[in-house]
């Protein structure tokens, strides 16, 4: 569409009768990774990640997984990846109605052509691991909303993805299953393999789960980073209304805070990884220089209590 020469979305609806999905959008998402995707309805979130899963046809550009090009494979090449690499966790569930939950989760190994009994003990596993033991043999309409998308996290695990895709998981929850669901999934997260790519439009949720955060208006991206560099120094005016109501001492960290040393080092330290929240009492507590430590408890700088007195300031 940028063919059109126009530079907006309203500019090319009106030129061509055509909504632009997403366009000029390149990012990385390095493995281990939760690369949020978030931004308002309709920003081209959703539609951004069907094409990096290949779920809906792209009309220019590429999508490489480790090295190969999704975009350039046919029917039955891309069939096999989806099968090995690639699973999605949907908004609205998708289970099947008709079968029981473990046969919902065991899906994905069934259609590798995995025996029942080898399927069926793996998918069993991840019953385990999202907290429904004893619930294999139910149905989904016997399972609470939280269960049966913890049913859905389970079938995306039972392949041991590559990527693994969330179109707005948690948005049809509620409030308290949804933050039951976020905490769910930090920890699962932390002992599987494999990339995240999360779409949301709660930035609370996005600043929670994310790595990185990428924030999208009218199809393409705003600014990629960080929670802290969104909040530190948004890009746009956009990205600046998102993070407005942001209570930053609770996303930043000690090392985002970090100054360098001025003389020796100070008796006290924090490790760079904290929350700034958590060492408020200590700053208050103590006059003295703070030391901030990296991973082998070495100091690399001291806390800047300038920089800690204008983030606690109230925002305009």
């Amino acid at each position: 569409m940028t063919d059109t020469g126009a530079s907006r979305r309203a500019e090319v609806r009106e030129a061509t009768g055509c909504t632009i999905g997403a366009r000029d959008v390149s990012f990385d998402a390095y493995h281990g990774e939760t690369f949020v995707i978030m931004g308002l309805s309709g920003s081209g979130k959703s539609t951004l990640l069907r094409c990096v899963a290949r779920l809906s046809p792209l009309s220019r550009g590429s999508v490489i997984l480790e090295g190969e090009d999704l975009t350039a494979m046919n029917e039955a090449e891309l069939r096999a990846v989806r099968r090995a690499k690639l699973s999605m966790v949907f908004q609205h569930f998708g289970l099947f109605w008709h079968r029981r939950v473990i046969d919902n989760v065991a899906y994905g190994l069934e259609v590798q052509g995995i025996d029942r009994k080898t399927r069926h003990s793996k998918a069993d596993e991840m019953l385990n691991l999202v907290g429904l033991e004893g619930c294999a043999g139910s149905y989904p309409h016997q399972l609470s909303g939280g269960m049966q998308q913890r049913v859905g996290l389970a079938r995306a695990l039972v392949v041991e993805p590559t990527v693994l895709f969330f179109d707005e998981p948690f948005s049809a929850l509620d409030p308290l299953i949804r933050r039951d669901m976020q905490d769910e999934l930090l920890r699962i997260r932390a002992g599987i393999n494999g990339t995240v790519i999360f779409v949301t439009h709660d930035f609370d949720e996005a600043i929670k789960l994310g790595d990185r955060i990428a924030v999208m208006k009218d199809g393409e991206f705003d600014q990629v980073g960080t929670a802290a560099e969104l909040i530190m120094n948004p890009a746009t005016e956009y990205v600046e209304e998102f993070v407005k109501g942001v209570p930053r001492v609770k996303v930043l960290r000690v090392g985002d805070v970090v100054t360098e040393l001025d003389g020796s080092t100070p008796q006290h330290g924090v490790p760079a990884s904290e929350s700034l929240e958590t060492v408020l009492p200590l700053l208050v507590a103590n006059t003295e220089d703070i030391a901030v430590l990296d991973e082998q408890n070495t100091a690399i700088g001291r806390i800047d209590r300038s920089a800690v007195t204008r983030l606690i300031r109230p925002q305009p």
